[in-house]
């Protein structure tokens, strides 16, 4: 399974602020959209960054304000994947690199952000589906 595959099932709307938005503002799309990280991206729909709720927690235990620009907390170097990418090669990069949203990039423009929770309900899903195969072969 690809990039793509788990793309079309889920759909490729992702959540996105300036980098000049507000820590508050931040929060608010987080909770609107319940989600855990927004990819930061520049007037022209460049990718500049990605800010979790974890970045957050960080900024503020630092004692900076909730006023704050994204560009201050924000992950400015960002990993990022192909639709191309395969799955299961994309789980052990981001439990290795520890990361949990990846955006999806292609000629670059952004075009969709695959989680490590989406990774792992498409790997279950395949699991699933190739046992239930199995069970048919062996019932027959």
């Amino acid at each position: 399974m690809r990039v793509s595959d788990l793309i079309k099932k889920k759909g490729a709307s992702v959540v996105t602020l300036p980098p000049t938005a507000t820590v508050t503002q931040l929060l608010e799309t987080l909770d609107e959209h319940r989600i855990g990280a927004v990819v930061v991206v520049d007037e022209d729909g460049g990718v500049v960054g990605i800010v979790s709720e974890r970045d957050v927690v960080h900024h503020l235990r630092g004692g900076s304000g909730t006023h704050s620009p994204l560009s201050d907390l924000m992950t400015a170097e960002v990993h990022t994947c192909t639709s191309g990418d395969d799955l299961v090669q994309l789980a052990t990069t981001m439990t290795e690199q520890r990361l949990r949203h990846l955006p999806v990039v292609e000629g670059g423009r952004l075009r969709g952000i695959v989680s490590i929770g989406d990774v792992v309900k498409a790997r279950l899903d395949a699991l699933e589906a190739e046992r239930d195969m199995l069970e048919d072969y062996l019932r027959r």
